[in-house]
This record gives structure tokens, sequence and C-alpha cells, in this order.
């Protein structure tokens, strides 16, 4: 039967204008689409594929977890702003509201030939279209128990562990936190949290001997660099760029690392009150276990975010190897473009050639203050991969400000709606 409306298809970011397409056609079976992963990502997909397609899709959400706890914001937590459960969202609205089959299990493997997925339950689930959003992972440091040194970068229990260890600090003591190599999850995240912290020592403990050193992995401030070089001479913090993370010991809580690539006279040993080490980044063990991988990240075509390894599975979020960065916004963007694809592919349709993406992202740098940063990325015909839209910038900026931080809250709160609302 035809179903009596249009689609309307998002061509980036939520809240934008858009294309309409041909009304769905339901077919004798109905498309099966299953998502793994309720992140940013997943919770979009599946939303948007039911939003656009109706009673034309099935879909099913496979997430371990019945809240999620948001990344963004996380930061607030660690100076007693925002609680990790102001930032926790469930999925009452995509099961109640939008008929999305929510199963919170996790998957243990992948058969690409059948097209199942067996769950962690025991349950198999045959699928005509699987989308994997798993988010990052870690790769190992030796010595590293993230149970004594957080890393803090999912959010939840160790945004709580890093929070007590930051509140038991007294004037006088040292806080280290390391960054890794890019490519990793929300760029400006790391130098953010650094500022949080400084101000919240300084200006709400009253603090003026505490020392806030920052060992990053890359050459330089990866985003927002002039800005976050400003911030940090501010607050004293110092900084230590090409700073490669050795080894932890977790017990003391010290952390050797090389600098500048040196292991003759680059060797060197902090041993902190605090530290909190951000491991290098990988996609997420299922898409490894799915040997979907070529080396730490998941190649797409950004068409349609399909694997270029296998058929009918499409990745997207953080584990997508494309140029484009990996946070929130970028992987909500990211699901629409996919949940279009998948949609249009389902139905015979040309799918949109020449997609767009954007990202944008506020940085709260004090209790007061933030700045902002966006970027357009479109799909070059000739490389076949996402680039900045020329001459457009990257990135298109907003200094610290009172005002930026309270749109802050504004832009993160129409994120979290589109993706859980």
């Amino acid at each position: 039967m035809i179903i009596s409306r249009r689609i309307l298809l998002k061509a980036m970011g939520f809240g934008t204008a858009a294309l309409l397409i041909p009304q769905m056609v339901r077919a004798a079976a109905i498309p099966h689409v299953v998502v793994v992963g309720g992140g940013f990502s997943g919770a979009a997909a599946a939303k948007y594929l039911k939003i656009w397609g109706g009673l034309a899709v099935e879909v099913t959400l496979i997430e371990p977890n019945p809240t999620y706890i948001s990344p963004i914001l996380s930061s607030l937590v660690l100076n007693g702003q925002k609680t990790t459960q102001n930032l926790e969202f469930n999925y009452v609205s995509h099961s109640a509201k939008y008929a999305i089959n929510m199963i919170h299990t996790t998957v243990d493997s992948i058969d690409k030939t059948g097209q199942v997925v067996t769950l962690g339950n025991g349950r198999t689930l045959s699928y005509d279209r699987l989308i994997l959003a798993p988010g990052i992972d870690f790769i190992d440091i030796p010595g590293l128990d993230s149970s004594k040194v957080p890393h803090a970068w999912k959010a939840g229990v160790q945004t709580n562990l890093l929070k007590t260890q930051v509140d038991e600090l007294v004037d006088g003591d040292h806080f280290v936190m390391t960054i890794p190599a890019s490519p990793y999850r929300c760029p400006p995240g790391p130098y953010e949290r650094a500022c949080v912290v400084a101000d919240y020592l300084k200006n709400s403990k009253g603090f003026s001997n505490c020392v806030v050193t920052v060992l990053d992995a890359n050459a330089n401030i990866t985003v927002e660099t002039e800005m976050f070089h400003a911030q940090f001479e501010g607050y004293g913090i110092i900084y230590r760029p090409n700073a490669v993370v050795q080894s932890v010991d977790s017990n003391t809580r010290s952390v050797t690392f090389i600098e500048n690539d040196d292991p003759i006279n680059g060797i060197n040993t902090l041993n902190p009150k605090v530290l909190n080490v951000i491991p290098n980044h990988k996609a997420g063990k299922i898409i490894f276990d799915a040997s979907l991988n070529i080396g730490n990240w998941a190649p797409v075509n950004p068409l349609n975010y399909e694997s270029t390894l296998a058929s009918n599975i499409h990745i997207i979020g953080d584990s997508q190897g494309t140029a484009q960065p990996k946070a929130g916004h970028m992987g909500n963007s990211e699901a629409k473009v996919c949940a279009d694809a998948i949609l249009r592919s389902l139905q015979g349709l040309q799918i949109d050639p020449e997609p767009k993406t954007n990202s944008a992202c506020y940085s709260p740098v004090s209790s007061t203050q933030a700045s902002w940063l966006t970027a357009v990325y479109e799909y070059n015909t000739e490389t076949k991969q996402m680039q900045l839209v020329p001459g457009a910038g990257y990135p298109a900026s907003g200094l610290p400000s009172a005002d930026n931080y309270n749109e802050m809250f504004n832009w993160a709160g129409n994120l979290f709606d589109d993706t859980f609302g």
C-alpha cells in the first residue's frame, strides 16, 4: 500500500533545510534495519529511519544500557555545575513514540554472509541492513588501570571518579592529564577539560598554588589553537606537546612519557596527586571482531556510510574512518545521511550524490564562559571523500564569552532532543 505522506529528509544537522523524495511504498516483506549502539549516531539513525520510513521499515536498536550518559557537557560535572544524572537519556521515545524495537544487550557476532547478528542473550536477528555505531575504544597503555587512573572519556562512572579525585586536591597539588594522538573523539574536549579544572581549582576552590599540566601527544593544540593557548597562559597551565605516554603506574599515579620523539633525553616521569590519562583511540570492539577495520578505523563510502569491506553494513559515528570530526553533533549528522541513503536504496531510488554534514561544538573554558566552532563538510565527487566546504574556513569560531556559555545549553538541548526526544 502507498503511505499517504511525503518524507522530509534533512540534508544535514537538525533544524536545517531539507528535500523531499517520492512516497515510500510498503513492500510485501518489510525490510529490517538493525542498529547497534545507542549514542548520538545510533540513536539518531534509528529515530530518523522510523520518522522518514514509517511503516515501510522495521527498526531494531541494540544498546546494552537502558540509559545513555552524554559526554557533551560532562566537563561541567568536574566543577559541580552538572551531575551525570543531568546528562542521562533513555530510549522511551524510541520505543513508545517511534515504534522502534529496543533490545538492551550486547552483540556477540555478525554473520556478514547470512546477514545475521547473534546477541549476548543468545538470540539471533536477521537484517536487510545493519548500522554499527559502537563509538570509540582505547588502545592499551602498559600499566594503566582506569579504575584507579580514570580516562573519564566515556561519561558516567569514570566521570564521577575523576570528579571525586579532583575534589580531593588541596592547594599545592598537581593535576596531570594526557591528550591522545589525533584522530580522537571530540577534539576540543581535552583542552576544555584542562581549562575547566584549572578554573575550578583557582576560582571556585581558591587555590593559588595548584599546578595543571597537559601532556599532548600531538605537536600542537589540534583545534581552536590560539584561543586555547591564550586560556592556558591565563590559567598558568603547563602545556607540553609531543609528549607520548609510554606507561603508567596506576598504584602510584605516575606516568612515563617520551617528549619530542627522543628516547634518550626525552624520557620523563611525573607523579601528580591526580592523573587523568586518555589513551589513544580506535574503533569500537565490534568493528575489529567483524574484521571491518583497516588500521584503527572502519573505511566507509561516505555517500551512505556502507563499509567498503562488507555489503549492507553501514558504520557511522566515531568508528568510521573518514576525515570528519569524531563528535556527537557530527555523528548525529552522519546518522541522517545514512538513514536517508538506506531508505532510498531499499526503495530502489538514487541516493543523494552530494551529501553534506555539519559539526558544531561549544567548549566551556570556565564556569561562565564558552567558545564555539562549526564546520560544514560535503562530498567531493573526484576524491570520493568528505571535505570542508571550500571557502567556509575551518573552524568558524567564536571566542569565549558569557553569551556563548548560555547558548551552549541551547545547542546541547537541541542536540539531545533531536537524538533522544
